[in-house]
């Protein structure tokens, strides 16, 4: 279970610039849970998964994890629990390295690193089983380099990473924004699937107000680093885009021509 209690951001504060990201905000994340979260620009959704991840530490409030205050706890040290997929698909795997080795880092995660990732053959059959999963045909590809992979391909492959130790929380910051359409489509079809396959506690930021519907059993919407809206199962599978629209509009005194607009 993630629980966060009253947390704040401010950058450059007491400065012209300064900017109150996030403002004592409290959330409690069930089990399970796949939370879709959306908002415009500067609503804090990527600050708040960074608070989560450790990229930043919040000025005041507290997050707690499985039990565990991890407020104060560097990035590194999350990483053996949170799972993350960037919107870049150059983000979270090393080009250079090859499929398997990248896998094979990513099994050791949390784990002491030496200088040999003494790649086993055990490891590159299963390896070769949940690569063939993704339907994409890098199974075959073990010793290609990740630098030579499609934008989907990559993606794919650091949803996979992400999650091959299971890990306690799994945030995705619009993982699918920089594909086209069609591989967008599939890399969450593929999100979907991991995610009830193995149960996993997630939050997915979406610029897309159809994906957040479509996917997920809760959705928050959050506007200027305040959650103004969580609704979850079957209430959330009754939702429509003017409804999201209707409620920006109401919560925020903002009218919206699109759901663009809101989520771009």
């Amino acid at each position: 279970m993630l629980e966060i209690k009253n947390l704040s951001k401010t950058f450059n504060a007491r400065t012209v610039n300064e900017k109150r990201a996030i403002i004592d905000l409290s959330l409690n994340v069930n089990d399970g849970d796949f939370i879709t979260v959306i908002g415009g620009n500067g609503a804090g959704k990527s600050t708040l998964l960074n608070l989560i991840a450790g990229t930043f530490f919040p000025d005041t409030g507290n997050i707690i994890l499985g039990g565990e205050d991890i407020s104060q706890q560097k990035e590194y040290k999350r990483a053996a629990k949170i799972g993350r997929v960037f919107q870049d698909p150059m983000t979270g795997t090393c080009g250079d390295l090859t499929i398997e080795e990248n896998l094979s880092i990513a099994k050791r995660r949390g784990k002491r690193r030496t200088l040999k990732l003494g790649l086993t053959n055990a490891e590159r059959s299963e390896y070769a089983e949940l690569l063939k999963s993704l339907n994409l045909g890098l199974e075959n590809r073990l010793s290609s380099k990740v630098g030579l992979l499609s934008g989907g391909q990559r993606q794919a492959l650091t949803l996979l990473m992400a999650t091959l130790v299971k890990p306690e929380l799994l945030l995705l910051d619009e993982h699918t924004a920089a594909l086209d359409p069609k591989t967008a489509n599939r890399v969450l079809t593929l999100t979907e699937e991991v995610v009830k396959r193995d149960n996993l506690t997630t939050l997915m930021i979406t610029h897309n107000m159809k994906d957040a519907i479509r996917y997920g059993n809760r959705l928050i919407m959050m506007s200027e680093g305040k959650i103004i809206l969580d609704v979850k199962d079957e209430a959330k599978a009754n939702l429509t885009v003017n409804d999201l629209l209707a409620i920006f509009e109401k919560e925020t005194g903002m009218e919206m021509a699109n759901d663009r607009i809101l989520l771009s």
